[in-house]
């Protein structure tokens, strides 16, 4: 483990939660742009728009739970089948101690189906989750529980600069992973630099294991993202009442409806909330009015589907070697296996 002096040489104070968990944060200033102030920049122009980001506050967290148990929404069963069925495929590449890195917080089920994997090959893990959010997850305390020999090390921090911390952690190799279909989220340039960015943050053995969304019928894509239960509109919402709680905003969520639909051409489910009449709202927090007018369109997530020569084209283009690509039985999903060439 590297020394306290080093851990105060890149920023971080660490946080005893157990014997078993620890969490570090960073100690610096931080030069993130706060929630209001991203607000304030993103609905005062022409188009406006919520960052997709923003989703995820306790309430929110609960409803995309509730919509990954949702007949429609296939990326969680399909992306969990490939995670059950790759055990003996993915064993191979796992000769030495690794730890295991997640970008973000992620599914408990999916995170102990390859805490599994790896305890088929060594004796004792270290499992580093990489979120921005403070919220210390109840389900990191059950692994712990669960699992005598795991011990995990979360770092509250971006991605990058959590990659960061962990590559001067130690020698051992990580499997990195990026689970779920969040890579959809940003747009061919800033996947791009994402990838690139990762993959200059690795060490020469490490692993980089992706879950990426794949072009099919539309028909599939929009029962996805329009429910028949309507838990997606009320997540969509939620970033509404979030903005209210937290920035004392005066949003009706009366006044708004969901609306997902897929554009061919870009290959991407887009979200909206729509103004259901003209209004007025303040943002006391972020110093802001603004007004809607009937029908008006506030951008919530773009959520882009792949085709394989995509995939490739990114992986190469990001300096990564393909060593596997696994689907789910129905080619909905894919969890992509590389490393930095």
């Amino acid at each position: 483990m590297m020394s306290k002096s080093k851990q105060e040489l890149l920023g971080y104070q660490s946080h005893l939660i157990q014997d078993n968990l620890t969490y570090f944060k960073p100690t610096r200033t931080s030069t993130t742009v706060t929630f209001a102030e991203e607000i304030r920049s993103s609905l005062q122009e022409p188009k406006k728009s919520i960052s997709p980001k923003f989703f995820y506050d306790e309430n929110g967290s609960k409803l995309f739970d509730e919509i990954c148990t949702l007949p429609e929404y296939y990326p969680y069963n399909s992306e969990t089948e490939i995670l059950q069925s790759i055990e003996k495929k993915l064993l191979p590449y796992l000769s030495n101690e690794f730890h295991l890195v997640e970008l973000g917080s992620g599914s408990s089920v999916k995170t102990r189906l390859l805490i599994d994997v790896l305890f088929k090959s060594q004796k004792h893990l270290q499992y580093f989750p990489i979120d921005i959010s403070e919220i210390l997850d109840q389900s990191a305390k059950s692994l712990c529980m669960d699992y005598e020999n795991l011990k995990v090390t979360g770092v509250v921090d971006t991605y990058e600069k959590g990659l960061d911390f962990i590559e001067h952690y130690d020698d051992k190799p990580n499997l990195i992973t990026f689970l779920g279909s969040s890579f959809g989220n940003l747009d061919h340039n800033e996947g791009m630099k994402f990838l690139q960015r990762i993959n200059t943050l690795m060490k020469s053995d490490d692993l980089f294991l992706i879950g990426l969304d794949l072009k099919k019928d539309h028909e599939v894509l929009h029962n996805a993202y329009n429910d028949s239960q309507k838990t997606t509109a009320k997540f969509n919402l939620n970033v509404l009442k979030r903005i209210n709680e937290e920035l004392g905003a005066d949003f009706n969520l009366e006044n708004f409806e969901h609306h997902a639909v897929y554009d061919e051409q870009k290959g991407r489910i887009e979200m909206y909330l729509r103004s259901l009449s003209e209004q007025s709202i303040t943002i006391p927090k972020s110093d802001l009015s603004i007004t809607l007018s009937k029908d008006e369109l506030i951008h919530t997530e773009n959520s882009h589907k792949f085709s394989i020569s995509q995939i490739e084209s990114y992986l190469k283009e990001s300096n990564f070697e393909k060593l596997e690509m696994w689907f789910d039985s129905r080619k909905y999903f894919a969890l992509v296996l590389g490393k930095k060439i």
